[in-house]
């Protein structure tokens, strides 16, 4: 991710400040920059006063050459230890950007120690991981390359495996002048991860003017999401993705769950400080419809029990079943499309 120009800042603060000012269950400021999607879509959706904006269509800043390799890196079990998983293990495309798994199996049948999100559309997320312990998407690369219950491997061992493949080194010495190097399998993977984006969901369309293609009752999911104030968090282009939030502002989730790890300290895992105790990266709900069990623990695994959850701790409101159907349909209306092809 590189910093945005100053306009685009701009649009992404009044985007955020409207939503605070329509919701008023807002609890936590969002961060001072918040980025977005470079489209035209956003200031159009600003103008509207709607809290989120279409996904663009365009893949503008991508090398495609360096996506393209980045794509065989994403799918190559090399990089993991044993050389069993990929990135598209725990991230298969096919399926929504997450396995459905509670936990992510690493080399060795090892257990993953948090729920796997969906890598589809993190370009659009201030950081990555739900702690955003990594603030680009290169930096996210080394993470489960280096974790033990992951791929459990090293830049060094990586490396000696690419280069004794004639087309790897062949193809990084075409891309990049230093050849094989962390910062280019980064920026390579990095490359194609950006192209992971999923436009043209139904509500996209909507949001762009087709107002006959959401069902009244789609519709009406959209108005509750506002006016209960879910959208005081789950807004922008990735419906989300774009701020920190503490899980449990109305109640104390964890206590009512019980069996404390420590995944669910969250931020805190990352900066030592109490206040950011319990506190994640606000998930995008893009194609939130199949990328079921939810939340950093995995503790539900139906979105109806989902809304339920987060009205009752992030908003401090008990909903009517009436209330948790008509957001779920509108949810429905959130799953995207991959290369022309509506994911499933």
């Amino acid at each position: 991710m590189t910093p945005r120009t100053l306009p685009l800042a701009i649009v992404a603060l009044l985007s955020a400040f409207a939503a605070a000012l329509v919701f008023l269950t807002w609890r936590e400021a969002p961060p001072a920059a918040i980025p977005l999607a470079r489209s035209p879509a956003i200031a159009d959706a600003v103008r509207r006063d709607e809290p989120i904006s279409p996904l663009p269509r365009g893949l503008a800043g991508v090398d495609a050459e360096r996506a393209a390799l980045g794509e065989r890196l994403f799918h190559e079990r090399l990089l993991s230890r044993d050389g069993s998983i990929s990135c598209a293990s725990c991230h298969p495309l096919e399926r929504g950007g997450a396995d459905g798994l509670p936990r992510s199996p690493g080399v060795g049948g090892a257990a993953g120690l948090i729920n796997t999100p969906t890598v589809f559309n993190t370009r659009f997320n201030l950081a990555q991981f739900w702690d955003g312990r990594a603030a680009t998407l290169e930096e996210q690369v080394a993470g489960p390359l280096h974790n033990p219950v992951e791929m459990d491997s090293s830049w060094a061992a990586l490396i000696e495996r690419l280069d004794a493949h004639e087309d790897y080194r062949s193809t990084f010495a075409r891309l990049y002048p230093q050849g094989i190097t962390p910062e280019t399998i980064s920026d390579a993977i990095a490359s194609f991860e950006r192209t992971l984006i999923t436009p043209d969901s139904r509500f996209d369309r909507y949001l762009r003017g087709e107002t006959g293609i959401l069902s009244a009752d789609e519709r009406e999911g959209y108005a509750r999401f506002k006016n209960l104030g879910c959208a005081s968090c789950h807004q922008g282009v990735n419906v989300g993705g774009n701020l920190f939030q503490r899980f449990g502002v109305m109640g104390d989730y964890f206590a009512d769950r019980g069996t404390l790890t420590e995944s669910d300290l969250g931020r805190y895992n990352v900066t030592g400080a109490e206040e950011d105790r319990h506190v994640f990266k606000v998930p995008g709900l893009r194609n939130v419809a199949l990328t079921a069990p939810y939340f950093h623990d995995a503790s539900v695994h139906t979105l109806d029990e989902a809304v339920d959850i987060m009205a009752r701790y992030q908003l401090g409101r008990s909903i009517s079943d009436e209330d948790r159907r008509l957001i779920v349909a509108f949810l429905h209306t959130l799953t995207g499309t991959y290369r022309g092809e509506m994911l499933r």
